[in-house]
């Protein structure tokens, strides 16, 4: 393949290329955000806050905050829960905790079980339904959560998809800069020999 044929092919390729990835990353842009503010105005319309910074002071196995909080939910203490590393940690890391402590362990399922068994345990089946209510509210936060991080990653991939794009653009440009080259080269003049010098 002569090389301007290769470098038009090249700038063209490139430039449809470009094109189409800058096309990508601009639905991948709006789709983030398009999730992003989804997931926050839901999480705000909830109207959920974090325990106060003072609770976490005095936090004991048992009561509403445990030890064990303090590492992943503290950090949010007093804050509207608005995000989905927010919701996370509210979900996994304190209703997950007196969900655990109300059941004694046993999932929803299996206090269900035991409360069919015993229709006349009106404790049981308080819990069963306490239970009940804070796995609704954790599925719903980390359902929140799991598209927070797919917008986060379409972020990452618009990003990429921009990057890409303009390397496809640079590459289009050198294509028909060496096909303007070859033309130049195939289209000057030919050299003039030089004319011999008179003999005296």
């Amino acid at each position: 393949m002569r090389r301007k044929s290769f470098g038009a092919l090249v700038g063209v390729a490139g430039l449809v290329l470009a094109v189409t990835l800058g096309i990508a990353g601009g639905l991948l842009t709006w789709g983030s955000a398009y999730i992003h503010n989804a997931v926050h105005n839901q999480l705000a319309a909830q109207q959920i806050y974090f325990p106060a910074a003072s609770a976490f002071a005095h936090a004991k196995a048992g009561t509403e905050i445990t030890p064990g909080m303090i590492p992943s939910v503290s950090q949010y203490a007093g804050q509207q829960m608005l995000t989905g590393q927010q919701a996370e940690a509210f979900a996994d890391h304190f209703i997950a905790v007196h969900i655990a402590e109300m059941g004694a362990g046993k999932t929803y399922s299996q206090l269900s079980a035991e409360s069919i068994a015993q229709p006349n345990n009106a404790k049981l089946a308080a819990t069963v339904a306490t239970v009940f209510k804070g796995e609704t509210l954790r599925s719903m936060l980390l359902n929140a959560y799991g598209w927070w991080k797919a917008s986060q990653i379409m972020w990452i991939a618009a990003i990429i998809t921009f990057i890409l794009g303009g390397l496809s653009l640079i590459g289009s440009g050198i294509g028909f800069w060496l096909r303007r080259t070859s033309h130049e080269q195939h289209t000057a003049p030919p050299l003039t020999p030089p004319v011999p010098a008179a003999v005296a």
